[in-house]
């Protein structure tokens, strides 16, 4: 069951867990699991290139001649088997980008918050009135203090998209020097970022956001 706490880290109420977080992710690994490597390939470049014997500079004179020589016969010094050659089968430029649906993408991501909800790592942050100013404060808030904070669990706090301007930008604006810590928005949430992390935290606005985007029948 999350907590909710104030920007000083005082314990204000206890909240149930949603009906679409509350199931089991028992038989969902393997959609967690495309929707992460999707994530991670879409994410290539796919830039890297390798020449081909055709495309090596040089090799247009034969080495020696075809016969006579006692040596394998060989038409050109840019073969694969020399040195300096082109490569057989190397990589070319291409694109690494995976397809999932709609529907797969939906479930992997709710299968990700109901894991992180069931294993109770899931912490609620009040932001209606959020009064952080230094990064310290944040670090306090988070792990007690700016020296717990150093080897502290992966945390990952999430805030809406509505309190983008106020609360959203406090908190990306204290939280970008602390290395265990990772600032986002409802909107660029992805199942490894939920899975990533040790620890999330949500504000009251992006628990209410994602709660309603997984509620049933939606």
């Amino acid at each position: 069951m999350p907590t909710v706490i104030d920007s000083k880290g005082a314990t204000l109420r206890d909240v149930a867990i949603p009906a679409a977080f509350a199931g089991d992710v028992h038989g969902k690994e393997n959609v967690m699991f495309r929707a992460v490597f999707r994530e991670e390939s879409n994410e290539r470049s796919g830039t890297h290139s390798t020449l081909r014997r055709d495309e090596v500079r040089g090799g247009g004179k034969k080495p020696w001649r075809q016969k006579g020589t006692g040596r394998a016969r060989q038409g050109s010094t840019r073969s694969p088997q020399w040195a300096h050659g082109g490569v057989v089968f190397g990589p070319k430029p291409r694109s690494y980008a995976v397809s999932l649906n709609k529907k797969e993408r939906r479930l992997a991501m709710q299968a990700a918050l109901t894991d992180r909800f069931t294993t109770d790592c899931v912490t609620l942050l009040a932001a209606e009135n959020l009064e952080l100013t230094k990064t310290a404060e944040l670090a306090a808030l988070l792990f007690g203090s700016a020296k717990a904070a150093k080897n502290g669990p992966r945390t990952l706090v999430v805030y809406s998209g509505t309190e983008a301007e106020q609360a959203g930008a406090r908190l990306e604006r204290v939280g970008r020097n602390l290395q265990c810590v990772e600032v986002t928005h409802t909107g660029a949430l992805d199942v490894r970022d939920v899975l990533g992390y040790t620890r999330l935290v949500l504000t009251t606005a992006a628990f209410d956001e994602l709660s309603s985007a997984f509620a049933e029948g939606k």
